[in-house]
């Protein structure tokens, strides 16, 4: 019965080993870049950055008050 056991979790060790195996080999390799996704001014997810645009600065916000 105790051969029977260890012969059982030797056998499942394995599997689970080709089967972590399987998905390193399968995965897509997710890169920092390709996870990052940005949100534009309407609320749309995009893959780009979006452009750099001039803000304001505080001096002149309290100018136009």
């Amino acid at each position: 019965m105790k051969k029977q056991l260890q012969q059982k979790k030797q056998k499942k060790k394995k599997e689970k080993e080709l089967r972590k195996q399987e998905r390193q080999e399968n995965s897509t390799g997710g890169s920092l870049a390709e996870m990052i996704a940005y949100v534009d001014e309407n609320g749309v997810i995009t893959d780009t950055p979006p452009e750099e645009r001039k803000e304001e600065s505080s001096e002149d916000k309290k100018d136009n008050t």
